[in-house]
C-alpha cells in the first residue's frame, strides 16, 4: 500500500507540466509562511530589526525550513541527486553577461559597506541567512520548476519567463506584510529580470550550484549596504546593480533558444518493433 502510493506520488510529478510548478511553487510559498508565523511570538521580542538576533529570527530559520521541506520533496521523488549533476543542455558565451552583472554589483556593495557601523555578527548572520535563501529559492526556481517544465519538453525561453515569474511571484506576498504598491511592483520586476539573470548563471556553468552561491551573496549585500553604505561615488555607483539587472535580464530574453527533450517526446521517436 505504502509503496504504491509513493509510486503514485512520484509518477505524479515525473509528468512535469507548468501547472504542478505553479502547484509545487504555490504550496512551498504556503508551507514557509506558515512555518514562518511560528517565529512570530520570538521575533516580536526582538525590537532591533537590525540586530543578528533579529536577522537570524525573522530571516535565516523561516528559509532554512522552508530549504528542509524542500530537500525532503526532492528526496521523495528522488531528484536530489540529479538536481545538482551536470545540465542536460549547455549555455552560450554570452551568457556570461548576466552573471558578470550580478557578481560584479555584489562584490561592488560588499566593498562599500561601512564595516565600522556593522557588527561582525550582523555580517556572518546576513551570509549565513543569504546561504539558506540562494539555496532554498534556487532548488525551488531554477531546480524543480525548471526540471519540471524540461520534462513537459517546453522550449527554454519558456523555462526561463516561468521559473523567473515564479521566483518574482514568491515576493509578492511582501505587500500583504505593509510594503508599497510601487515598491512591490519593482520589486516583482527586480526578481524577474534577476531570476533570469540565475537561470542564465545556470546554463552557463552547467550546475545549479553556481546560482545557488550567486544568489546567496545578493541578499546579504543589497541588505546591509542599504543600511550600512559608505560616502562616496562607489556607493552612489553599486546602488545601479538593480537596473542593471532588470535591464541584461530583460535585454537576455530576446536571445535564449533551446529545449531538452522530454523523455515522452524521445521515446515517441524511437522506432516501433
Amino acid at each position: 500500500m505504502g509503496q504504491t502510493s509513493a509510486s503514485r506520488w512520484k509518477s505524479f510529478w515525473e509528468k512535469g507540466g507548468w501547472w504542478r510548478a505553479l502547484l509545487l511553487a504555490a504550496a512551498y510559498f504556503a508551507l514557509y509562511n506558515l512555518g514562518s508565523l511560528l517565529f512570530g511570538p520570538l521575533l516580536s521580542g526582538i525590537p532591533d530589526r537590525d540586530s543578528a538576533a533579529y536577522v537570524f529570527v525573522g530571516y535565516a530559520l523561516p528559509i532554512l525550513l522552508g530549504g528542509i521541506l524542500l530537500v525532503l520533496f526532492g528526496w521523495s521523488v528522488g531528484w536530489l541527486k540529479e538536481l545538482f549533476a551536470r545540465q542536460p543542455i549547455n549555455g552560450k558565451g554570452w551568457m556570461w553577461i548576466a552573471l558578470i552583472a550580478v557578481l560584479a554589483f555584489n562584490v561592488l556593495r560588499f566593498a562599500t559597506i561601512d564595516y565600522s557601523t556593522v557588527g561582525l555578527d550582523l555580517v556572518a548572520t546576513w551570509l549565513l541567512a543569504g546561504l539558506f535563501i540562494g539555496f532554498a529559492e534556487e532548488v525551488l526556481t531554477r531546480g524543480f520548476v525548471v526540471k519540471l517544465l524540461r520534462k513537459a519538453g517546453r522550449r527554454e525561453m519558456v523555462v526561463a519567463v516561468i521559473s523567473g515569474a515564479v521566483f518574482a511571484g514568491l515576493h509578492a506576498g511582501n505587500l500583504l506584510s505593509g510594503q508599497s504598491l510601487f515598491a512591490t511592483l519593482f520589486q516583482l520586476l527586480y526578481t524577474f529580470a534577476f531570476g533570469i539573470c540565475m537561470y542564465l548563471s545556470m546554463r552557463l556553468t552547467s550546475y545549479l550550484i553556481v546560482p545557488i552561491l550567486l544568489h546567496a551573496s545578493t541578499d546579504p549585500s543589497i541588505f546591509l549596504q542599504s543600511a550600512h553604505a559608505v560616502e562616496g561615488p562607489l556607493a552612489g555607483l553599486a546602488g545601479l546593480g538593480n537596473i542593471v539587472v532588470i535591464f541584461v535580464g530583460l535585454l537576455s530574453l530576446f536571445f535564449i533558444r533551446g529545449r531538452v527533450e522530454s523523455p515522452a517526446a524521445h521515446a515517441s521517436l524511437q522506432p516501433q518493433r
